[in-house]
């Protein structure tokens, strides 16, 4: 268990412990959004063809770009906080965050890969991201039609993976990382 050590750095106090609120609140805004995701290719997947399919199916190319601009956004504080963050516990923690993060941008770029190639228009939510064109550009659509689903259910393998290790951690005793994304927290130290 790590100990509160004094920091040279003069606007930290001790080694933070907890993540801020902005860290929180984009952590589990797409936790919320990443579960309705899968939801909705999870009902593609086994029910085909159905009337709940044809029900959820349309939100999934909006979340998709929802959560795209939120994984953007995340990156971006992640950077700009990085020194306020709580330290990773060990290499895998770091190792399993990267891939984390390397698939919630790899999972979207390929969809849009396949979009664009697709020669389709894209606006979720009524907002214009890609005009459509005449034909289609083969190799788009082959590579983002091929990776887009096998990364997206690896990232959900990682995500399932990663609540079993908090849940691991906390029963273990050794170190509750759940607190330090809890939300309602009203400091961060």
């Amino acid at each position: 268990m790590r100990t509160n050590l004094i920091l040279k750095e003069p606007f930290m106090d001790a080694i933070t412990t907890h993540y801020g609120r902005v860290s929180r609140m984009l952590h589990w805004s797409m936790a919320g959004l990443f579960a309705l995701q899968f939801v909705t290719a999870g009902v593609r997947f086994v029910f085909p063809d159905s009337a709940l399919e044809e029900a959820v199916w349309g939100a999934h190319k909006p979340l998709g770009a929802l959560l795209m601009l939120l994984v953007v956004l995340r990156l971006v504080w992640a950077l700009v906080d990085r020194a306020r963050r709580p330290l990773s516990l060990n290499l895998a923690a770091s190792l399993g965050h990267l891939a984390l993060y390397a698939l919630m941008v790899a999972v979207p770029l390929a969809a849009l890969l396949r979009q664009y190639g697709s020669g389709r228009a894209f606006s979720p939510f009524g907002l214009p991201v890609m005009q459509g064109f005449e034909g289609e550009i083969e190799w788009m659509t082959t590579i983002g039609g091929a990776v887009h689903g096998l990364l997206g259910w690896s990232l959900l393998a990682l995500i399932v993976g990663h609540v079993v290790m908090v849940i691991w951690h906390r029963r273990r005793g050794d170190e509750d990382v759940l607190v330090r994304m809890a939300p309602g927290r009203s400091c961060r130290r």
